[in-house]
């Protein structure tokens, strides 16, 4: 990966009129200069080593969703295959339990598979209860953590409260969902920034990502990762690109699919 240019020289800047701005993402913006960390967000083995071989990638996530989807029957065998094929960047995990019982009994398991091991707690249960006494808890004893399914500033607060002091955590924020209930997801992102860089050591996380754009807005709203599925990361390679030459593409594509068609209109 190339080493990242101070603020002044970098190739993405998001100052000035909304005329530059459109013109410096559409011809100057480079995946390598993003300050943002990608994380990758799958649960196919596979496919996170063929990610781990891409120099952008910083990190590793996935859920309960991700693993029904790529058909994984074992949650252990599958973590730890996962963590000897990435044992050199943070990787998180998610407690399955809906209980705090259960959860807590599975987050420190979970914690014990790896030093680059971050536990993924979500931040209620599904009765609407508070996960932040376990938070508590549990940075209380040095796990890092990753809390997940936030959606909102108060939720925010509390857990960075929660956090203890000289921990590493993340705050997944479901950036992608918020914008699915129509609310500006960048204007909370910038909300709960100065909230997490009051305890050093916690990351912000823009989750739920939808399209390549998403990246560009966690970068220029200051979010310190952001998780990628592989289909989409397989589209950063548009970053950047002329809007004209993806314009003619796009007809090629359109005539190349009317011809295979055999369609007659005249």
């Amino acid at each position: 990966m190339s080493v990242h240019k101070p603020d002044h020289e970098r190739t993405v800047q998001w100052e000035g009129s909304a005329g530059e701005r459109h013109c410096n993402r559409e011809r100057d913006v480079r995946i390598e200069d993003l300050k943002v960390a990608i994380y990758a967000d799958g649960a196919d083995i596979e496919k996170m080593k063929q990610m781990s071989r891409l120099p952008y990638i910083r990190g590793f996530t996935t859920n309960p969703t991700l693993m029904r989807k790529a058909g994984v029957t074992d949650y252990v065998s599958f973590a730890k295959q996962a963590l000897a094929e990435i044992p050199d960047r943070p990787v998180s995990m998610e407690v399955f339990a809906d209980d705090f019982e259960k959860m807590e009994k599975e987050a420190r398991e979970i914690s014990s598979w790896g030093g680059n091991v971050f536990v993924k707690i979500p931040v209620m249960t599904t009765r609407g209860e508070s996960s932040i006494p376990l938070i508590r808890k549990l940075s209380a004893e040095g796990l890092k953590l990753n809390i997940t399914a936030v959606f909102t500033t108060e939720q925010v607060r509390g857990i960075v409260d929660a956090f203890a002091e000289g921990t590493e955590n993340i705050v997944s924020v479901f950036a992608g969902r918020i914008l699915d209930a129509g609310v500006d997801a960048e204007e909370i992102m910038k909300e709960v920034l100065p909230i997490c860089r009051q305890k050093p050591g916690t990351k912000l996380l823009w989750a739920s990502v939808r399209e390549v754009f998403n990246i560009i807005q966690a970068d220029r709203c200051g979010a310190d990762i952001i998780t990628v599925p592989d289909e989409i990361i397989l589209k950063c390679s548009n970053l950047g690109k002329d809007l004209t030459d993806f314009s003619r593409e796009t007809v090629e594509m359109f005539v190349r699919d009317g011809r295979s068609l055999g369609f007659s209109i005249l």
